[in-house]
């Protein structure tokens, strides 16, 4: 009689491991590189090509704009090397200037970019095909998270590795096209 307690306990412990394990999910993340798959539809994706390009020359300006703020930098650290006080102080406030006008510069074009992606969202069904099919492949492959491979919107993806095994970009484009997944 005693041993029916022990069983039963054994058995109750290894069904409660066991639901512990298999609610234990292993988080898989994919990535997908967002521009190849628009190139590969290139003739219905007119908005989002046009929403990239806006990206990627707000960057190169953004990226002048910084290079401005390092030579000025750059300048003041010379100066203030050479003791210059009068030269330092006038860069100084320079730097300052073009700093602020850095941020507000950033801040706008952030806040027109993301107005613009609202706008596409709602109303291009050819982004809505896009994300619907992302979305598609990751629940097929079981994936929980994609990030976009490249974002030309910062100047270091937030992709700094990843093994080819996770991207699914090639599939997204024959689920796009009606093939297999």
């Amino acid at each position: 009689m005693k041993s029916m307690p022990r069983r039963f306990t054994l058995a109750l412990l290894l069904t409660l491991a066991a639901g512990a394990l298999g609610a234990q999910q292993i988080t898989r993340i994919a990535v997908v590189d967002l521009q190849k798959v628009v190139l590969s539809y290139s003739r219905d994706s007119g908005a989002l090509r046009d929403y990239e390009a806006k990206k990627t020359q707000i960057q190169q300006e953004i990226d002048r704009m910084a290079e401005e703020v390092k030579a000025l930098m750059a300048r003041k650290a010379e100066a203030d090397k050479a003791k210059d006080a009068q030269a330092s102080a006038s860069l100084a406030a320079e730097l300052a200037k073009r700093t602020d006008a850095l941020r507000a510069f950033v801040r706008s074009k952030q806040d027109e970019l993301d107005k613009e992606a609202e706008k596409i969202n709602a109303g291009d069904d050819f982004v809505k095909l896009v994300y619907q099919k992302i979305q598609s492949v990751a629940e097929v492959e079981g994936y929980s998270l994609v990030l976009n491979l490249r974002s030309a919107d910062s100047v270091m993806s937030s992709v700094l590795w990843y093994s080819s095994m996770i991207d699914i970009t090639d599939k997204v484009i024959a689920a796009i096209a009606g093939k297999a997944q």
